[in-house]
């Protein structure tokens, strides 16, 4: 087991395979586990590091506010302590938008970029079905967007009942319940704290890059499911026509949760952008 000191927190992290540096950056409420479809094919490439964010896995789970920006300065201070100046960065979701604030805070430390499922700053959509979520739970969002919920009402099950829908294909979870289990498995195993859960909610919600994507000069592929039902793939169209240079790619059917439904295709795709992106 390795964990990093990076500043207030301990973050747990796994290194696999050899060859240039490929930093992976999962999403909300997921631990480096869901990355299981990728790190056996990744690892034959690339010197593989995942870690589970602060508030997941066996990471740190410091009671919220969270930030996109302070989640980012922790996977480049995670680079500090490997010895890693530069990483190929692929972020799904939450991950995709620590990478945007990776690169844009720390330009120098990103080779090449792949955002997935994500987006650079929330729409009225995903406004509306946070509002749903919370409600649903017996809360309430304010005006300023903070959320209030009775956290000894709300437990790990009753949360992933309601993300789930959101995240794959209805006919995936019903395939590919035990499969679909190991993806949150080491974040329930280590310990699935709500506030730190919410902490990361709070993070989306705030995170706001649009008017600053225009300076990525990293190469940077977009990627995402034309089904994706959590993250409007519109969100995409906004990331790649940002981003000079920018490389779009809608996967037919692919819901949220693409990367973990259809491994063969995210993988493939993602390979052979980084292997463009090497040459």
């Amino acid at each position: 087991m390795s964990i990093a000191k990076v500043g207030s927190v301990e973050l747990y992290y796994e290194e696999h395979g050899t060859g240039d540096p490929l930093l992976l950056i999962m999403g909300l409420a997921a631990d480096s586990q869901a990355w299981m479809f990728q790190i056996p094919d990744f690892a034959k490439q690339f010197r593989v590091i995942a870690f589970d964010n602060r508030g997941v896995g066996r990471s740190s789970k410091p009671a919220g506010p969270y930030s996109i920006h302070e989640m980012a300065d922790e996977a480049a201070a995670l680079l500090d302590v490997l010895e890693i100046q530069k990483a190929h960065v692929v972020g799904v979701s939450m991950g995709g938008m620590i990478a945007q604030e990776l690169v844009l805070r720390h330009p120098e430390r990103v080779r090449a970029l792949v955002l997935a499922c994500t987006y650079s700053e929330p729409n009225a959509d995903i406004e509306r079905t946070r509002t749903f979520t919370v409600e649903q739970f017996g809360g309430s969002v304010d005006a300023s967007g903070g959320i209030h919920v009775d956290l000894k009402a709300l437990n790990p099950m009753m949360f992933l009942q309601q993300l789930l829908p959101n995240v794959f294909n209805q006919s995936f979870i019903e395939q590919e319940l035990p499969k679909l289990m190991q993806v949150f498995s080491g974040a329930l195993q280590y310990g699935f704290g709500m506030e730190a859960i919410l902490g990361q909610v709070g993070a989306v919600m705030t995170h706001k890059a649009t008017d600053r994507l225009h300076r990525i000069a990293s190469p940077t592929l977009v990627i995402t499911g034309d089904a994706d039902r959590l993250v409007p793939p519109a969100s995409s169209d906004v990331l790649a026509r940002e981003i000079p240079g920018a490389k779009l790619v809608k996967i037919p059917g692919g819901s949220h949760g693409f990367n973990f439904e259809t491994p063969e295709i995210f993988n493939r795709e993602v390979l052979e952008f980084l292997k463009g992106a090497a040459a």
